[in-house]
């Protein structure tokens, strides 16, 4: 709350010596003495101490040490805030980041919305009525000329696309209560059960009142890995965007691909294209690759990954599952209930769990599962992984589908395999012959520096979602494997 001009305000200061008592400032309401930098609160009993203001416009006024007066616009000195651009600056500063002019540039965008967010006081949002209904308009507001534009960032595998979001989150505004993270797949499940349960409840329309519930419960929504594979995703996501900016949700997007490129070669694509044309107009589309690849920065590994599967290896996965549960009972064959199916939990003990290959990915199970699976055990062992061909490509996917839930949940991941891990999708008549290695192929793992044998996965997969999934889990299982991942990994 700006005071206007003409009003009393106080501004608290405590002067320079550490016993001196805590002074206050009286002064009228002016554009030098109001400046948008500082924070105001109208007082409406007695004052007491605040905290030393910095930078005083008012060093020539009156000094008294009355407390404040009802009705006087009380200035509260800000602390010192975390912001992206502060935080990447320290990351940089540490050596935990290069610097990068491309990236720094990224930065300032995510910096110009925390700012904007910073002062942004959104409208409320009205409950529904007769005449809404009737007239609600066809198209996403753009009466809302207060509202921050949103983001959507995409680059490929390695551009840093989760650590932007990581400063970006972690770093908004203190006044911005309502908010939410989440990986894309996650947040349609969710819309998609709310839909059911609104439409059960005699919903005719029931993606108002789901849009209308997420915007009160997240006034800023960000999404990781916006990617769009899903028909019954794609026929309602333009009208789910265009709902929660009519709301005016700040939104900021990550993926893998530039709008135009999304649900690329899907069913019912043209349905899909008003969704694209919202996103390009709406959200400032900003492509993060700077050739820098920063999963491929020098880090130390950490001994995750087990091969080949032998007396030795199943000892040392013994070893480790003893050390991370130390002194916790053990649970054999317990019983989890996944949407609505049992999931055998062969081995757990507190937050750790330990399965079989098969167990997890010999059955029909799916990103819904195993995110739930994540959410329950912050440490997962898997044992017995197989060298995997053609004829266990529903197998293969699985597991990408796992490996991708357990990075999104910062999953701390221990496996045994019948082949070192980045092998395991190397079927032996691939390996043969060079003949089935596209170039496009060869291309995905120069970029992500992973072994040239790796290649021979190209049998397996076909088109360009199933070939970027490989080399993101590839890339992914490189990153979870070090030192860093598992230091920070599995403490939620």
């Amino acid at each position: 709350m700006k005071p206007p001009a003409g009003a009393r305000i106080a501004i608290s200061r405590r002067l320079p010596s550490s016993s001196a008592p805590i002074r206050t400032l009286h002064a009228f309401a002016s554009p030098a003495t109001t400046s948008a930098r500082y924070q105001w609160r109208k007082v409406a009993g007695p004052s007491i101490s605040y905290n030393r203001l910095y930078n005083s416009t008012l060093a020539s006024t009156r000094s008294t040490s009355a407390d404040v007066e009802p009705g006087v616009f009380l200035h509260i000195p800000q602390q010192d805030v975390s912001t992206p651009m502060r935080e990447y600056q320290t990351l940089v500063a540490t050596g935990s980041l290069k610097p990068d002019d491309h990236q720094t540039r990224i930065i300032q965008k995510l910096q110009d919305l925390h700012d904007a967010l910073a002062v942004y006081e959104p409208p409320p949002i009205e409950p529904p009525s007769l005449l809404s209904r009737l007239f609600s308009r066809p198209g996403p507001s753009t009466s809302s000329e207060g509202r921050p534009q949103g983001l959507y960032l995409y680059g490929d595998v390695g551009t840093g696309k989760t650590m932007l979001m990581d400063l970006f989150y972690n770093t908004l505004p203190a006044r911005v209560t309502r908010k939410r993270r989440v990986h894309f797949h996650a947040f349609m499940l969710d819309v998609h059960k709310r839909m059911h349960a609104a439409k059960a409840a005699g919903a005719g329309d029931p993606l108002a009142p789901v849009a209308r519930d997420l915007a009160s419960e997240a006034r800023v929504l960000c999404l990781d890995e916006f990617q769009v594979t899903d028909i019954a995703d794609a026929m309602i996501l333009r009208r789910l965007l265009e709902a929660l900016l009519e709301h005016d949700v700040v939104c900021v997007f990550t993926s893998n691909r530039h709008p135009d490129e999304l649900y690329k070669n899907g069913i019912q694509r043209a349905s899909f294209l008003p969704a694209i044309d919202l996103l390009k107009s709406h959200f400032a589309v900003t492509d993060l690759d700077s050739g820098t690849d920063y999963r491929r920065m020098p880090r130390a590994l950490s001994h995750a990954y087990f091969s080949p599967l032998s007396p030795a290896t199943r000892a040392a996965i013994d070893t480790r599952f003893s050390a991370l549960t130390d002194g916790l009972p053990i649970e054999l064959d317990s019983t989890m209930r996944l949407w609505g199916r049992n999931l055998t939990v062969p081995r757990s003990a507190g937050r750790v769990a330990q399965f079989g290959f098969t167990e997890l990915c010999g059955r029909p199970l799916g990103a819904a599962d195993y995110l739930e699976l994540t959410q329950r055990f912050g440490t997962l062992f898997v044992t017995d992984v197989p060298r995997m061909g053609l004829g266990e490509k529903d197998k293969a996917r699985r597991f990408i589908t796992f490996i991708d839930a357990c990075y999104e949940s910062k999953t701390r991941l221990f496996a045994s395999s019948e082949v070192p891990i980045f092998e395991i999708f190397s079927d032996d008549s691939a390996a043969a012959s060079d003949a089935h290695v596209s170039d496009h192929m060869r291309a995905i793992m120069d970029d992500l520096g992973l072994p040239a044998e790796i290649a021979g996965a190209a049998s397996m997969f076909s088109g360009e979602e199933e070939l970027f999934a490989f080399a993101r889990c590839c890339s992914r299982l490189v990153q979870m494997g070090s030192t860093e991942w598992m230091d920070s990994a599995g403490r939620r």
